[in-house]
């Protein structure tokens, strides 16, 4: 089955065809927790200067084949969210389960992958899974079987969750405070207070663009940066194994200023801090 994704709540973001594979650029569109400065008494675990949360969309082949080994090869844990109709999780169940062992997060990223059709480069969305025409209740309830199945997977009872597409509207209504109950959080809409986060979603980036870019956002203060990947060194939407090296060995590199971790475990440390408010 083959699926493309927006990259939601980042400046810039990207579609592709699942036809053509061509990557259409589309206008910016800003997270709506990205327009103050972050509160400066803050603090991640160690004092690092901020968090990064490395996620993976869709539980696609090239996950499994080049990211996870990277990332374990740096000692650094990260969040897959997996869109459970893939066929990885017939083909590879063993390998997700493994990576779930090994302190990685398996995400909950739906069954099917619901995206709006009435959005621009939309064409390759089925009708049938078209978020437009799905009522609250149904989005709810794919979101709770997802969750059954990664329990399934790894036995555990707490994840986040990302909207497939950044699509939070299911037939007019907002389906997000519908399901926030189910998660321990839902990536992008962080927990804390209002410019504190920003959502990237790369593709065909160089390594350098990538370290940059968390320099960059490091520099101006924000206290997390979500990357959001799709293929690395395959598939769609991609960022080569070269580039996801070169941004992996930095960080591993600059611990004491980057805290990389699951966005479960970097969620629950920010439901800490609010509870010490």
């Amino acid at each position: 089955m083959a699926i493309a994704c927006v990259f939601y709540l980042s400046t810039t973001f990207t579609t592709v065809s699942a036809e053509s594979g061509q990557q259409v650029a589309s206008e910016d569109k800003l997270s709506p927790s990205s327009d103050k400065t972050p509160g400066a008494l803050f603090a991640w675990p160690e004092g690092e200067r901020m968090a990064v949360s490395l996620s993976y969309d869709d539980a696609i082949d090239s996950q499994l084949d080049n990211a996870i080994p990277a990332l374990d090869r740096h000692k650094l844990k990260a969040s897959f969210y997996l869109t459970l109709a893939s066929p990885t999780l017939k083909s590879r169940i063993g390998e997700w389960r493994a990576a779930a062992a090994n302190g990685h997060e398996l995400g909950n990223h739906t069954i099917y992958h619901p995206c709006s059709t009435s959005l621009p480069d939309r064409e390759w969305v089925a009708s049938y899974y078209n978020i437009d025409n799905y009522q609250v209740e149904e989005i709810v309830h794919e979101a709770n079987v997802a969750n059954s199945y990664l329990h399934a997977i790894d036995g555990k009872t707490e994840r986040t969750y990302t909207p497939p597409c950044g699509d939070t509207i299911a037939s007019g209504k907002d389906y997000i405070p519908a399901i926030r109950s189910l998660f321990v959080s839902v990536k992008g809409f962080e927990l804390v207070e209002p410019g504190f986060a920003t959502i990237w979603g790369p593709t065909d980036s160089s390594g350098q663009t990538l370290i940059d870019r968390v320099k960059a956002e490091s520099a101006k203060g924000t206290k997390l940066l979500n990357i959001l990947f799709h293929g690395i060194g395959g598939d769609y939407l991609t960022v080569s194994s070269k580039a996801h090296e070169e941004l992996l060995e930095f960080l591993a590199s600059n611990r004491e200023i980057y805290w990389v971790d699951s966005y479960l475990n970097i969620s629950k440390h920010m439901i800490q801090y609010r509870a010490q408010e």
